[in-house]
């Protein structure tokens, strides 16, 4: 990407979230390994750490549209975590995971009619602003341990089809490029492969660093300047004299690629990606029961540790801390060269657990008085 002397990251804080009475559930204040399964969890905590290791935002009912419910979604897992409804396997066909100087990145190809989105919905974005500023879903929240603990960070961006996934969360920033224009989110139309650009090879796993894109619709110029592209939108307007008139903005004129599909490096291919758990019904059912509950945390979701090795850097792959132990399998690596794939970052304070604290102090408040009205 342009040139770029420093980086910095750029944590967030976690946002309160309240519900009624009869349903008064919290996130986990923090990004929490091992929790037992709730298929019917309505968690809005999602977490990206590593290629077995991550979640997405999904509908909580079978046979949803996106955009009819795109403030209602939840978090859906690879592994037993934040509370959160975990993601069966089989689920996935494709799934590419970059580690970037700016941020980390999902994204592949699978049947996502098994996490209730409707067959043929092409989908949507999922950011953390939507229309009233509260998110969309509301209340969502992300992390990661990228830096070698579990951070939440503001910025993020998720697109979710029947078929197609992804989802960046914005890490740092430099003096060029903001976390909130690297992770862009007014350009919903416009799908995974042109707003975050990477390997979108299906039937493949892969692991990789990767150089970090320019910002979604940004294209610079060889004068040196930048241009920048708008989605085009059309809207009506009423003016002082009562008439309603229209207005459109953007360009009519879509460019057909992004500026650039970053270079990657030290990649690690895998066979596939999993938890153990083929039935979630069944799993779901074994879980409810007291007995069943531990035997699930701590049994099959954890199965066999992932120990792939990159031959391009000779490191063993982790992803930092809380991260998980997953059913990965390591089928070979293949590597290419890339500039600027290891660039240092600055280490930001995690506000994380006081704010996530006083968040559920309150709501507890919030509930006990709404019991005794």
């Amino acid at each position: 990407m342009g040139p770029t002397s420093e980086f910095r990251a750029v944590p967030g804080s976690p946002r309160c979230r309240y519900f009624s009475s009869a349903d008064l559930l919290l996130d986990p204040p923090q990004a929490t390994m091992g929790t037992p399964m709730n298929q019917t969890s309505m968690s809005r905590l999602v977490s990206v750490n590593s290629i077995d290791d991550f979640c997405v935002f999904a509908p909580p009912e079978p046979n949803s549209v996106i955009g009819e419910t795109e403030a209602e979604e939840v978090a859906w897992c690879i592994q037993q975590r934040n509370d959160a409804r975990v993601i069966p396997d089989g689920t996935f066909q494709a799934i590419h995971f970059v580690k970037s100087p700016l941020y980390v990145q999902v994204m592949g190809w699978g049947d996502f009619t098994r996490i209730n989105i409707q067959y043929g919905d092409e989908g949507g974005e999922l950011d953390p602003h939507g229309a009233t500023g509260l998110g969309n879903p509301v209340g969502g929240n992300v992390t990661s341990n990228i830096t070698g603990q579990d951070v939440h960070y503001e910025e993020w961006m998720n697109y979710m089809a029947y078929n197609q996934f992804c989802i960046r969360i914005c890490t740092a920033e430099n003096s060029t490029y903001s976390a909130a224009l690297e992770c862009q989110h007014t350009l919903d139309e416009m799908g995974c492969e042109w707003v975050m650009p990477g390997d979108y090879t299906n039937n493949s796993f892969t692991s990789c660093d990767a150089d970090a894109a320019y910002p979604p619709g940004l294209y610079p110029l060889a004068n040196g300047s930048t241009s920048t592209f708008a989605q085009r939108y059309t809207g009506t307007y009423t003016n002082g004299a009562g008439s309603v008139g229209t207005f459109t903005v953007g360009e009519t004129v879509t460019p057909q690629t992004p500026y650039s599909t970053p270079a990657s490096s030290n990649c690690v291919t895998y066979s596939t990606i999993g938890n153990g758990i083929a039935n979630v019904a069944i799993a779901t059912e074994a879980s409810n029961s007291t007995s069943a509950s531990s035997t699930m945390t701590s049994g099959t979701a954890s199965s066999a540790s992932m120990t792939s090795t990159s031959s391009a850097s000779g490191k063993s792959m982790s992803s930092g801390s809380g991260s998980a132990s997953g059913s990965a399998k390591a089928s070979g690596a293949s590597s290419s060269t890339t500039s600027g794939a290891a660039m240092t970052r600055y280490a930001g304070i995690n506000q994380g657990p006081a704010v996530a604290g006083a968040c559920s102090v309150v709501a507890l408040v919030l509930g006990a008085a709404a019991l005794l009205l």
